[in-house]
């Protein structure tokens, strides 16, 4: 899985970024080893190739069934190690598969809120990232994705991904109330990264800036 990630990595990556027009900041920030879950914005298709290309590790990612169904795109997503989950309904099946990855050290990438975000802008987070987090005592590294509610094939708008200071809920209770308080935590770094991305796209995404 690994081999195929890092395969795609070579093609996939920089075709990504030359259509992007690409830029990141932060993403020294994603731990190096260990189970980590990131807690990403969703805008667009390209939120997925995006992020992966500059993430300095495989991500798992947490996709819905549907496209796991899509002949072609199933087998390509599922060899990186797509994990299928079923929307809007309780899937322990895909809660399992995902507490798995993060315990035996993966990295697992879960859209927060769910689906595409057509506002523009991050949505209400969803809790299977704080719930992972917790269960599996692994940090939870927020991820905003900006500029792809702009980009469209061929337009080369410019797309830039900020990446978070891990987040430890190890203290918070494995319950409800717990994945809410960590939900709610996790909602609020991603909405001010995405603010914090705008504003350096307004000032022409400088490089060497820190995000916040």
């Amino acid at each position: 899985m690994d081999v195929v990630w890092h395969t795609s990595r070579l093609w996939m990556g920089p075709l990504v970024k030359l259509a992007t027009r690409a830029r990141d900041y932060g993403r020294d920030r994603v731990p190096r080893t260990g189970g980590a879950v990131l807690a990403i914005n969703h805008l667009h298709w390209i939120d997925v190739p995006l992020v992966g290309a500059f993430s300095p590790r495989p991500i798992d990612y947490v996709a819905k069934v549907e496209a796991h169904r899509i002949p072609g795109l199933g087998q390509f997503i599922r060899a990186h190690g797509a994990i299928a989950v079923r929307r809007g309904e309780s899937d322990r099946e895909a809660v399992r598969a995902m507490r798995a990855a993060a315990r035996a050290g993966r990295v697992l990438g879960l859209f927060v809120e769910g689906t595409r975000q057509r506002s523009g802008r991050p949505g209400k987070a969803q809790p299977g990232a704080a719930m992972v987090a917790i269960q599996e005592a692994v940090p939870v590294v927020p991820v905003a994705v900006y500029g792809t509610q702009f980009w469209r094939p061929g337009n080369f708008a410019p797309c830039s991904v900020a990446w978070g200071h891990p987040i430890d809920f190890s203290s918070l209770a494995k319950n409800g109330r717990g994945y809410r308080e960590a939900t709610d935590v996790i909602e609020r770094t991603i909405h001010h990264l995405f603010a914090w991305l705008a504003d350096v796209h307004a000032a022409g995404r400088p490089k060497g800036v820190t995000p916040p």
